[in-house]
């Protein structure tokens, strides 16, 4: 979702692992976020045999909820600006399509393949000019909170939680490395195969972790 700098179509965000996602949701609502509601997603990522996107830090992403989104997520380049490395930066651009089973048969006659499915519930706020996504994974519940860099670090204070804690890796980015750490088979971020092996993300959590 890009609600900010629009002309450079920039999405800037923070993420929070939330071991206690209802407190933590209960002092949003207290500040006076305004709830858009939840909903399934489902998510398929896309590299050609090269794995050139993967090498580019870009993403080809197709994703499923209330509608159908075709998104590029890329890197948007080196930045002087040394509080950009605060945040996760991606450019993005993204387009609704009319249908998620053809959208996912062009990419593929295209010749990009498959490298990622990973699924997730989310509950999206408004607060202000932030978007908050309170995201149930199937490895745990966590807070992306995306608008203009002033306005999250603000935002971050009012809730209480603290900076150094946030995360600046994507979900399949913190999937990677704990599939790597645990040993973990499976190669797709579902709530079934999470299911069949249960996962303490809080052990793991300090490999994530931004600091100050």
């Amino acid at each position: 979702m890009n609600i900010n700098n629009s002309a450079d179509h920039l999405e800037i965000e923070v993420k929070y692992y939330l071991p206690d996602i209802i407190s933590v949701r209960n002092r949003i609502v207290d500040l006076g976020a305004d709830s858009m509601g939840k909903t399934y997603e489902m998510n398929i990522l896309f590299d050609d045999p090269d794995r050139n996107f993967l090498n580019k830090k870009s993403v080809l992403r197709l994703r499923k909820d209330t509608k159908t989104k075709l998104t590029l997520k890329s890197s948007p380049g080196i930045s002087d600006d040394e509080s950009d490395k605060q945040f996760k930066i991606f450019r993005e651009l993204e387009v609704e399509v009319a249908s998620f089973s053809t959208m996912k048969s062009i990419i593929e006659s295209l010749g990009f393949q498959k490298t990622l499915m990973y699924e997730k519930w989310r509950e999206t706020f408004l607060y202000k000019d932030i978007v908050i996504c309170f995201d149930n994974m199937p490895f745990g519940d966590f807070l992306e909170i995306e608008g203009e860099k002033d306005t999250i670090k603000l935002f971050v204070h009012k809730t209480g939680m603290k900076w150094g804690k946030r995360i600046l890796f994507s979900y399949p980015q913190l999937f990677k490395t704990i599939k790597e750490k645990e040993k973990i088979l499976f190669t797709d971020i579902t709530f079934e195969n999470f299911k069949k092996t249960p996962f303490d993300f809080s052990r793991n959590i300090s490999l994530f972790e931004a600091g100050e």
